[in-house]
């Protein structure tokens, strides 16, 4: 019994050692168009889009375009989403226009939310 045990020891490890990366890690998975998500993020509200980028009512290019963020406008972070391995997107508010929606987060200067919706 005990050589059962120390055999299966190592692999035992390997797992308790993963699961907590796995478990820290958001799964890929988009927004559908038309979806909204609760704000999760605290941090205060800032200016970081580029001049005319589009908020979209999901996190898709293919979903429709809800207004447009300016470089001047403050915007109210929510929460994120993966789409992919090296693509996440932004849930949020503009202030200035009081519209909701998604921003690819290479369209942010400052890379979108850290919370993960």
């Amino acid at each position: 019994m005990k050589r059962r045990f120390a055999a299966a020891l190592p692999a035992l490890a390997a797992v308790a050692i993963s699961l907590p990366l796995t478990l820290a890690t958001p799964a890929m998975a988009s927004a559908p168009c038309g979806s909204g998500a609760s704000d999760k993020d605290s941090t205060s509200w800032q200016s970081t889009a580029g001049n005319g980028t589009n908020q979209r009512s999901g996190s898709s290019t293919s979903c429709i375009v809800t207004g447009v963020a300016y470089a001047n406008h403050n915007l109210d972070y929510h929460c994120y989403t993966r789409v992919s391995s090296t693509e996440t997107w932004t849930y949020l508010r503009n202030d200035a226009t009081n519209v909701y929606g998604w921003i690819r987060d290479d369209k942010l200067s400052d890379g979108g939310s850290f919370n993960a919706c």
